[in-house]
């Protein structure tokens, strides 16, 4: 791996790369402790004390525990993110922008704009919602002017982040936006460090070998993929004749990401966020949605089963991907071009989804299993599963997959075998 690494930074085009990625990742983390203009951190951060199961403390996870400091970036990337799968939902039922999706590069362009005017406006209204919540819990005082201030700061922080998101795409090793909430991810890293070295004994125990097997775990179930063989016949294209070939579609087990994690998070959550507006429902939330009971458990792994099969259906359509094969000469050997398949890519997607939703619902209930049979922190049971160890894994995979590209490029060894 040393060696790799050399060969890395001898590169001078990666390794400016590099350095520009981690200067940019450096600013962002500087602005994440910027505080807002008028804003009492320490009173923000005493009101995050009790909000770890709520909606609140999945939002200030991935903003790298800014929006408990209120700070400059206190939205993080997330309303980015937010509007980039709405976005995409919205691409299913509205033909305009289905159109624009396969018009190519033009259109890709067209609804990145839509995506960046929707961040703004998302922004703007998640701003002016966290100060009137911070105002009602005592912990934030404000009036017309400062409010105007207040949302303005944070959305302009959020459209810078989504610019620092797009320089590392373009000009660093590329998945901007991913890094950022990389980043945001890691800074829990020293508070479960922490736990395990003040831990107990089994913890310290069990601890590095149950790492090192869930990240063994994801890897292995993050590259796994379904290869469908494709045949091309030779067609004529204007006066040349092309020749045939042969290749694979590769279906992957996890198509869907870590995005069914974090939706099944948030509707988990609602209830105990909605719990403190409503103080007659606190009784209840607190009885049936504690998050080490049995039932809880169960309901969020079915809610991440159940949005796993949407999103890849909303991700990978298989009527037209049966057309594209069709419309370049492509074919599943012994299945005839067009409905069939498509019906047949529809099976295999189907099949092969199961394992991947069963795959995700296990590591996002990891950490509560941990917690309630292994005698585990909850700090140091957070290192172990859940979103964050997904999203940490599936960058990493992502960002070597690109460095390994640019030395390939220079008939250096890479660094995946």
């Amino acid at each position: 791996m040393f060696s790799w690494l050399a060969n890395a930074w001898r590169v001078p085009e990666l390794r400016s790369r590099v350095l520009f990625t981690a200067a940019i990742l450096a600013i962002y983390r500087f602005g994440s402790w910027i505080p807002a203009p008028g804003v009492d951190s320490d009173q923000i951060q005493n009101y995050f004390d009790g909000q770890g199961g709520t909606v609140l403390g999945l939002l200030n996870l991935f903003s790298g525990s800014a929006l408990s400091r209120f700070s400059v970036f206190a939205l993080g990337i997330m309303p980015y993110v937010t509007a980039s799968i709405i976005i995409q939902l919205m691409t299913v039922v509205i033909p305009r922008l289905e159109a624009l999706q396969k018009e190519g590069e033009a259109g890709y362009a067209k609804i990145n704009q839509y995506t960046r005017y929707l961040t703004v406006g998302l922004a703007a209204a998640q701003s002016t919602g966290y100060a009137f919540l911070f105002q009602r819990q005592g912990a934030l005082d404000f009036n017309a002017g400062r409010l105007v201030l207040l949302v303005t700061t944070l959305t302009a922080g959020t459209t810078l982040l989504m610019w620092l998101g797009e320089l590392i795409t373009k000009r660093g090793v590329g998945n901007g936006i991913s890094l950022l909430i990389f980043a945001s991810i890691l800074t829990a890293l020293p508070t479960g460090i922490n736990a395990f070295i003040n831990g107990g004994p089994m913890e310290k125990l069990f601890f590095p070998l149950l790492a090192l097997t869930i990240i063994a775990a994801i890897v292995f179930i993050q590259e796994g993929q379904r290869r469908i063989p494709i045949q091309y016949a030779k067609r004529m294209v204007g006066r040349r004749m092309t020749s045939g070939g042969s290749t694979y579609m590769p279906l992957r087990v996890n198509m869907a990401g870590v995005i069914p994690v974090i939706f099944a998070a948030a509707v988990m959550a609602f209830p105990p966020t909605i719990g403190q507006y409503f103080p007659q429902t606190q009784g209840f939330v607190n009885r049936n949605f504690l998050p080490t009971d049995a039932w809880y458990m169960l309901l969020q792994g079915a809610l991440i089963v159940i949005f796993t099969y949407f999103y890849t259906a909303v991700q990978f359509n298989p009527v037209d991907q049966a057309d594209n094969l069709r419309k370049y000469g492509g074919y599943v050997p012994g299945i005839r071009p067009g409905p069939p398949t498509a019906q047949y890519l529809d099976r295999v997607l189907t099949r092969l989804t199961l394992p991947g939703a069963i795959y995700l619902a296990l590591v996002a209930t990891l950490p509560t299993l941990f917690i309630r049979y292994g005698g585990f922190s909850q700090a140091t049971a957070g290192a172990l599963g859940g979103t964050s160890i997904l999203i940490a894994v599936g960058v990493a995979l992502d960002t070597m997959r690109q460095m390994e590209s640019q030395m390939m490029a220079r008939s250096y060894e890479g660094f995946l075998k």
